[in-house]
């Protein structure tokens, strides 16, 4: 028997009657989740299109989700807005946006319309005050990269370091860190990418998944975009469009780096942010159980591999990737088992 989904149902139930409103059902009809401990369902009827969120208080801190979704509605950025929240007991009720993400309708003809509209989202939304939210500073980005150490080379592959490649890993970390730190501090999503991204009926884009924005560097955003986990373009698009928010910020006002160090700035923000990834989804599958992002893994790997091959300073951390984790990814039997035998190799095309 599920307690929290029943309670949720009679919660839900409740804040309908006393608005007047007839459900279709009082039985809620789940919706897909995220790499989080939140569950989501939908409840409907003639007057009613809402989302119900479970969200465990004693796993989840919905406070911040609240918090940020009231001032970025109020600012004209599309998130759901909050119908009821009750953080007690971890339950929310937000505006359903439907089904669509901006993944599937990704294709070259309509890239340009689509990330076109995402960049000036992510403009509005770097504009919104970051003074009142946590720093994206040296202590957290350091922690997300030691996800990479324990979670995709320990646990994952069993790839102990030497002194040696230690102290190679714990240099590259260390440049990263002053890379991120030497941007721009602006508002950033934390993970702007095209599954929290949902075009919405009336031809705007609604903003998901928003609750750990950070004050962090101008370029991070826009990494998540581009470096998308989940879909790849070639590079050539890729500057194109980092140039073309580029340009935007600069008519807005704000203070950017000229086209190469920009560049630069994005693929060394990149690099930060895809050990973090690799961590992540090795830790959803090996303690959530959460297989479904090993496929997008050696799409990450590539990502990390030919950002750093591109500059000096990281080209022997090029050079260690391509010599010691490849092989030992590509050997691994969960991939193996789950993914294309052929996808890292394409990957690191």
């Amino acid at each position: 028997m599920d307690v929290r989904l029943q309670q949720l149902e009679q919660w839900v139930s409740t804040i309908a009657a006393e608005q007047g409103l007839a459900l279709s059902s009082d039985t809620l009809i789940p919706v897909s989740g995220d790499a989080s401990f939140r569950r989501y369902f939908r409840a409907s009827g003639k007057q009613v299109n809402w989302i119900a969120v479970d969200a465990p208080p004693e796993k989840e801190n919905s406070a911040p989700f609240v918090t940020l979704a009231r001032d970025w509605f109020s600012r004209g950025v599309r998130v759901p807005a909050i119908l009821a929240a009750d953080l007690e007991l971890g339950f929310m009720l937000l505006e359903d946006f439907g089904d669509r993400l901006l993944l599937p309708e990704l294709v070259p003809e309509s890239a340009d319309r689509l990330y076109g509209q995402a960049l000036e989202t992510l403009l509005q939304i770097q504009q919104i005050p970051a003074d009142d939210l946590p720093p994206y500073d040296e202590a957290l980005l350091r922690r997300e990269m030691g996800l990479f150490d324990e979670w995709f080379l320990d646990r994952l592959l069993g790839v102990q370091l030497g002194d040696d490649e230690q102290q190679l890993l714990a240099g590259i970390k260390t440049q990263l860190v002053e890379s991120s730190l030497s941007q721009p501090q602006v508002t950033v999503h934390r993970d702007y990418h095209s599954r929290n991204l949902m075009p919405l009926p009336d031809g705007g884009l609604g903003v998901i998944d928003f609750q750990d924005a950070v004050r962090g560097a101008y370029t991070y955003d826009l990494v998540s975009l581009f470096r998308d986990s989940y879909i790849r373009w070639p590079d050539e698009r890729v500057r194109g469009w980092v140039e073309e928010f580029r340009c935007a910020l600069q008519a807005a006002g704000a203070d950017v780096a000229e086209s190469d160090q920009f560049l630069r700035d994005f693929d060394w923000m990149g690099m930060q942010r895809q050990l973090k990834v690799l961590g992540i989804f090795s830790r959803l599958s090996l303690r959530d159980g959460k297989d479904g992002y090993l496929a997008d893994m050696p799409r990450t790997l590539g990502y990390l591999l030919r950002a750093a091959a591109r500059y000096s300073e990281t080209q022997p951390f090029a050079h260690w990737l391509e010599q010691r984790i490849v092989p030992a990814m590509s050997a691994h039997p969960l991939f193996n088992k789950g993914v294309d035998a052929d996808a890292l190799a394409r990957e690191l095309d």
